[in-house]
């Protein structure tokens, strides 16, 4: 995380270490929120993490998404896949209706990669979340599972796994951990 605090400093808050992560692997025992490491193939090397969160059941049927991948490990595709990782399982297996995300305006990498994924741009919110102690602008980008039906890749199997009780899944691909249940 230190090699990407430059890189990415407006984007995301400084990570505080031991006690953040273990902050974020309670979230992972909720029952809204799902989060996922992402690991490098060859070596299991943890790269960046993806999560599913404020998952809304009931009428909505609905989660958000985020996502980082740390400074040396960009533009090589693991966003990318890990995304279309996450998509599925949020269609697939919690059969959500939409994901959303919100991106800041100036962060072409992310904009990029939710339009290659099919996602479409919905709204403007100012100062919606609070990043390095300023208040931020997003765009609100969102999926329709119809529409990811139309975009998906067809390609064969992948590997996800949720963080939490140190169980993994398999399902191949260069991705995560998981509450011990098979994701795809």
């Amino acid at each position: 995380m230190r090699i990407s605090k430059p890189v990415f400093r407006e984007f995301v808050n400084k990570f505080k270490g031991r006690k953040q992560f273990n902050g974020y692997l309670q979230r992972c025992e909720r029952e809204d929120f799902y989060g996922f490491l992402i690991c490098r193939r060859d070596d299991g090397a943890v790269v960046g993490v993806i999560s599913l969160f404020n998952i809304v059941r009931l009428g909505v049927q609905n989660a958000i998404t985020g996502y980082f991948v740390g400074a040396p490990h960009v533009r090589q595709g693991y966003a990318t896949e890990a995304l279309q990782l996450v998509l599925r399982f949020a269609f697939r297996r919690l059969r959500l209706h939409r994901v959303e995300a919100s991106i800041q305006p100036h962060n072409a990498a992310s904009i990029a990669l939710v339009k290659r994924a099919g996602f479409a741009l919905e709204g403007f919110s100012r100062r919606l979340v609070k990043i390095a102690g300023k208040w931020r602008d997003h765009q609100r980008w969102a999926i329709l599972v119809e529409d990811w039906r139309k975009v998906v890749p067809k390609r064969g199997p992948l590997l996800v796994g949720e963080v939490a009780s140190g169980k993994t899944c398999g399902i191949p691909s260069r991705a995560f951990f998981t509450k011990g249940r098979q994701l795809l």
